[in-house]
């Protein structure tokens, strides 16, 4: 079943759409569906709708189906979607199988936010939710727990097709890529700023934020590391790293409140995120709008090229 998943399809950038909300803090679905005709148009092939930066843990099951459904329905036929779970574990199997049905290729599990963790209980956990929703399933790694030890022993598990890595201990990171015998895809979840140190050490793609503003640029930046052209994959980087540091300041706490003031500069309203996520000052605002415009100059301008050589899509 999941191993015969196809994992070269995970060998490229892995969007996180931010989600779209109307004034009165519902879905709106109608921008949610723009978006991803645009970042389609640019290239994006891999869709993570609802996960972290998509607002997770403020969805209920329903509007994270309606996402996956939503970014189906509006990109093609080639593009691969995974659908986050997490939470309860009653949730994490009726939202991975609705959101299925609804159109994902595959599940990604989310950090879980439980206290009192333990590999053990994580363990059962996990197995518990890939019995139950039998799709090819990702695993998100982002603190100390799940272990790496348990990683490689979800490697065995005939759904689970790659591990999203964002706890950046590149040592570690390659140790486990090398102690791997199942042959799973290992990529980087920590976006822009940690990408060409995990594609060094065997990744062979990395999520990303930063692309709702600028998919161009890191389909570009991908396609230069991939192909072993480090300098520019690195100048790529370094045009998008200013919303990668922002996005970083106080502890990540502007993380997605950032990105949707950087959207709404590229003409899509996607209100406010909603809380505990924190809002934005009048000053922020300002900085942004500052920092991003030669980084949408860049975006423009290799769309430009991109549609002139028939790249665009590809």
């Amino acid at each position: 079943m999941a191993r015969e998943f196809d994992l070269a399809s995970l060998h490229t950038v892995h969007l996180v759409p931010l989600t779209a909300f109307k004034a009165d803090g519902t879905l709106n679905l109608e921008a949610q569906a723009a978006l991803t005709r645009r970042l389609y148009a640019a290239g994006i092939r891999c869709f993570l709708p609802a996960a972290g930066t998509s607002e997770f843990h403020s969805l209920s099951a329903d509007e994270i189906v309606a996402l996956v459904r939503v970014t189906r329905e509006a990109s093609g036929s080639d593009a691969v979607i995974f659908s986050p779970v997490g939470l309860q574990l009653a949730h994490a199997i009726e939202s991975g199988r609705r959101s299925i049905a609804a159109g994902a290729d595959g599940i990604m599990f989310m950090p879980l936010s439980h206290p009192y963790l333990c590999d053990v209980g994580m363990r059962d956990y996990y197995m518990t939710v890939l019995d139950a929703v039998k799709a090819p399933a990702l695993v998100y790694k982002k603190d100390p727990l799940p272990s790496n030890a348990l990683l490689l022993e979800l490697a065995k598990h005939p759904s689970v097709v790659g591990v999203k890595y964002a706890w950046n201990q590149m040592h570690e990171f390659r140790s486990t890529v090398l102690a791997d015998r199942e042959g799973i895809e290992w990529l980087c979840g920590s976006a822009e700023r940690f990408a060409p140190y995990y594609m060094l050490a065997g990744s062979r793609g990395y999520t990303s934020g930063a692309g709702n503003v600028c998919p161009h640029l890191t389909m570009a930046m991908h396609t230069a590391l991939a192909a072993g052209e480090y300098s520019e994959g690195m100048r790529y980087q370094q045009l998008i790293i200013p919303i990668e540091d922002y996005r970083a300041r106080q502890g990540d706490s502007l993380n997605i409140s950032m990105l949707k003031h950087a959207v709404k500069i590229t003409g899509l309203d996607f209100g406010p995120a909603r809380a505990p996520q924190r809002q934005l000052t009048a000053a922020e605002m300002t900085e942004i709008e500052t920092l991003l415009k030669p980084i949408l100059a860049a975006e423009a301008e290799l769309s430009g090229e991109s549609a002139a050589l028939g790249l665009s899509g590809h």
